[in-house]
């Protein structure tokens, strides 16, 4: 199997062995469009490379050298020839698309004599020498691990020296100087020379861009995006063209459509006289693609050209990188462009009216986290912010935050619970950790596809870039205007960006809620068409029903009643009934605590009518509604020495302590919580029980269609749930009465406990539905205490491949998913008709969604705002496992 295949013998089918950039390159070679030759080194040489721990495998570099000789013929130039010498770019070219995260290295071949010979075959010295300096500082940056700053300061100290602002300006003397600089530095922080032979460049940068594949920004983008290591990178080695030769030549990124929008027009950037990095890196801002038209009509003609036609054979928005030499059109790169949440929603819907893709393909294009993003908030209209400056909106959705200037800083703050925003002039790839910090990114410098357009697009965070009038300091940035400073905001002060218009705000801004589109709407509608799982919300209040209904949930999942407890008003009422010292004490305080609930009830039930509702009955140990003992005993120690002994106060604070002390546990999630409670306690329960049949018959009596479903949490015996039944049973009598026979309601258990899961055929028996709770079963499955595992030993778990993903966020079908698997399996055995479904975060994850519908479970619940990624799962997994039923077509869009 050959390792390293040239660019007309590949294809696009071959992308896991030559990566996304190296397959596509083929597919445009074999189509016929204007790519510069060259040649890819495959993915399995990356993998092997990490297996013989850093060497490339035996004769793989021969076989470069003799694809080299290859492009050779092609271009007529010799590699690292004096007289006439090739030049290439080496660059990274994942399976999965990771833009910005690996290393490129362009114009390799140059040295102290090839740079002549360029400058010769050009007639352009300053050309030649910008070149080469190019290489120097992305050499010593990718191979010898510099940082860019050791150049960069050397740059701009140049430029000054010299009165000048613009790379162009630079003259061949000055670059010549400069380059001269670029090496001491490499021989000062390294001890090694810059390499002058072509061969040794470039074994020392395919080498350098095989470790990028685990460098710690392409790690972290890997874990964010679930991408495997295993995959490897390719390597794409090719002929260079130069957009740096003068006045008719330039570089750009266009879009086939509009990544935030998916508008379809043509939408990128591009740069004259300038190398590619200029304009993702963002050192230049860069002009609108529209421009290119007036200043080379031609070359956009055939630009709009070969971009329509990538479009059709990809069946996708482009994301092309292309560069212009002397007036002639090259593309460096084709890939599926990321985009927004609101574009893809968009596009699927518009590719599916047009005729390009299926209603099946247009569910199965969608990343359902991507449906979080399109829910992005907005500033409320009516709000009148102090807006300081205006960028480019690179990004949208809003975002308030305290202005942080390093990557560090903002990942540290936001670990200290501060929400930030991170400002730079421009952002790198090793700032990814900021970005994934973040509220949002604000840059000083670059366009719409910059690094931090890109990254923060495909985070789904606001973003403002290019904003020309801030200019940073030292933990700070000036806001200028016709050269005179406006105003200056400091590290730590708060600060608002509106990535859908690009405003830049002094303070904090009110945020809107956002809303669903008519593209969604419609896109969610064929998903509902597909999918055989139910989803439902978990939601507590009616405010939270009505909303997860506008989303598309099919009922409430799980109410967890214990939150209805929590407001000012009600806690007083709530500590009385704990701290009751008789039976009558604390009937008393249910007896105020029932009109509440049943008013919440009444409430939840009016928006959810016609749809099932799932209430679970008090859950989390008494002591939770209590104040904190620490804190009470310092309060009654305080009191001890300033008061006298027989304060009301005092003996009140004493009162309340020894009650918190009563109810202390060593273990309180394993302690008298959930049914446990309502054993010892059934008061409590016949309350709450209580409160629910009377809000359902407040509803029957206005004809409104109720469905309750009463939920018994912590059951890990059939006697329990039999127990508890009976209650639920006894109290529905009493409060319907003749009226029983109008309303259907149903009572089950949440599967948390691992002997439910177990014994799950036995307390069957008495449950008419089974909910599982993934969050505790999933700490007591795995022995984790949540609180703990996350905040110290579970990103390791993660980080060292012991454990796939957090078992938190994903659920571990080895060990939870078997539980469920066999509770759900046992309960069906004995009743057949038992609804079985998922209440816990899983509920509103992808991979977990996928093993409920291969299970059969019947729903799945989740939050509000992730019932529409849920939809949109729920139908990715019927086309998955080739169980959805056929989708009718969709309506052509008419032409205009």
């Amino acid at each position: 199997m050959l390792r390293v295949v040239p660019f007309e013998q590949g294809s696009a089918s071959m992308k896991q062995r030559l990566g996304g950039k190296g397959a596509n390159l083929a597919e445009m070679t074999k189509v016929g469009l204007p790519v510069p030759p060259g040649f890819t080194i495959t993915t399995d040489v990356c993998r092997a490379y990490y297996a013989a721990g850093g060497q490339l495998p035996d004769g793989l570099f021969e076989e470069t050298m003799t694809a080299m000789r290859g492009l050779e013929e092609a271009k007529g130039e010799r590699f690292g020839d004096p007289s006439k010498p090739l030049l290439v770019s080496v660059r990274s070219g994942s399976v999965t698309s990771m833009p910005g995260m690996m290393d490129t290295i362009l114009n390799l071949g140059l040295s102290d004599e090839t740079v002549e010979g360029l400058a010769r075959a050009t007639g352009d010295a300053r050309f030649a020498y910008d070149c080469y300096r190019r290489l120097i500082q992305m050499f010593g940056n990718v191979v010898f691990d510099l940082e860019s700053f050791h150049f960069e300061f050397l740059l701009q100290r140049a430029k000054q020296r010299l009165g000048i602002e613009q790379d162009h300006q630079m003259t061949a003397d000055a670059w010549s100087a400069l380059i001269d600089e670029y090496k001491a530095v490499i021989v000062k922080h390294t001890g090694l020379s810059f390499p002058q032979q072509a061969e040794e460049q470039l074994k020392l940068a395919i080498e350098a861009v095989f470790r990028s594949w685990n460098n710690h920004r392409a790690r972290i983008y890997r874990s964010i995006h679930h991408i495997p290591d295993e995959q490897g990178t390719a390597v794409n080695i090719q002929s260079m063209v130069f957009g740096n030769m003068g006045a008719d030549c330039g570089t750009g990124v266009v879009f086939t459509r509009n990544p935030s929008t998916g508008e379809n027009v043509l939408y990128g950037e591009f740069l004259m006289n300038a190398q590619g990095e200029d304009v993702v890196a963002g050192v230049r801002t860069p002009m609108p693609i529209a421009k290119l038209e007036e200043e080379q009509p031609e070359v956009y003609k055939q630009l709009v050209s070969a971009a329509m036609k990538l479009e059709r054979h990809y069946r996708d928005m482009q994301d092309i990188e292309f560069t212009v030499e002397k007036g002639k059109l090259y593309l460096l790169q084709t890939r599926n462009g990321k985009r927004t949440a609101q574009a893809a929603v968009q596009l699927a819907v518009v590719f599916v009216k047009e005729g390009t893709i299926t209603k099946e393909e247009a569910i199965q294009r969608i990343e359902p986290f991507h449906l979080d993003q399109l829910l992005h908030r907005a500033i409320d209209p009516a709000s009148r912010p102090d807006v300081l400056a205006a960028g480019l909106p690179a990004s949208p959705g809003a975002a308030t935050g305290q202005a942080v200037f390093d990557a560090d800083t903002a990942e540290a703050w936001s670990r200290a619970g501060k929400k930030v925003i991170l400002v730079r002039s421009e952002t790198t790839p090793e700032d990814i950790h900021g970005v994934l910090a973040a509220e949002g990114v604000l840059t000083s410098r670059g366009g719409m596809t910059s690094h931090a357009a890109v990254v923060a697009r495909g985070m789904g965070k606001p973003c403002v870039c290019g904003c020309e009038p801030i200019r940073l300091r030292d933990r700070a940035f000036e806001v200028a205007a016709a050269d005179k400073v406006t105003a200056t905001i400091a590290e730590g002060e708060w600060i608002s960006i509106d990535g859908a218009t690009g405003r830049v705000i002094r303070g904090v801004v009110q945020l809107r809620e956002p809303e669903m589109t008519a593209e969604l709407e419609e896109l969610l509608g064929w998903a509902d068409d597909i999918r055989r799982l139910q989803v439902y919300t978990n939601a507590d209040t009616p405010e939270d029903a009505v909303k997860a209904r506008g989303f598309g949930a099919e009922g409430i999942g799980l109410c967890r009643t214990e939150h209805m407890f929590m407001s000012p008003d009600r806690m007083p009422v709530v500590r009385g009934m704990i701290l009751a010292d008789t039976p009558e004490e604390r009937a008393s305080a249910l007896a105020q605590l029932l009109p509440m609930q049943q008013g919440d009830f009444e409430g939840i039930f009016r928006a959810m009518e016609g749809l099932p509702v799932t209430i679970r009955l008090l859950d989390p140990p008494l002591h939770e509604f209590l104040p904190n003992v620490e804190e009470l005993a310092v309060q009654h120690a305080q009191m001890m020495l300033q008061q006298a002994a027989d304060s009301a106060e005092r003996q009140q604070v004493e009162k309340l302590l020894r009650k918190v002390r009563s109810l202390h546990e060593m273990n309180p999630m394993l302690g008298t919580r959930g049914c446990r409670l309502g054993l010892i306690h059934p008061e409590i329960y016949e309350m709450q029980v209580e409160a629910i049949f009377r809000a359902a018959l407040q509803c029957l009596n206005e004809q409104i269609d109720v469905r309750p479903d009463i939920m018994i949490p912590l059951v890990g015996h059939a006697a329990e749930l039999k127990l508890m039944r009976e209650l639920v049973d006894r109290v529905a009598a009493e409060v319907l009465g003749e009226q029983q026979h109008a309303l259907h309601y149903r009572v089950g258990t949440m599967i948390e406990v691992p002997r439910a899961a177990i014994t799950a055929g036995s307390i069957a028996n008495h449950a008419d539905f089974f909910s599982f709770g993934t969050n505790d079963l999933t700490q007591m499955t795995l022995g984790y205490s949540r609180d703990d595992a996350e905040g110290k030993f579970l990103s390791h778990y993660v980080e060292s491949k012991l454990l796939p993903s957090n078992p938190f966020q994903v659920l571990d079908r080895e060990g939870v998913g078997m539980l469920i698997r066999w509770a759900a399996e046992q309960g069906k055995a004995v009743k057949p008709q038992l609804k079985t479904g998922v209440c816990g975060e899983h509920g509103g994850d992808k991979e977990s969604i996928f093993f409920c519908h291969a299970e059969g479970l019947d729903y799945v619940s989740c939050s509000p705002y992730r019932v529409p990624l849920a939809r949109i799962a729920a139908a990715q997994a019927a086309l998955a496992l080739g169980d959805a039923p056929p989708v009718r077509p969709a309506e052509p869009v008419q032409s205009a």
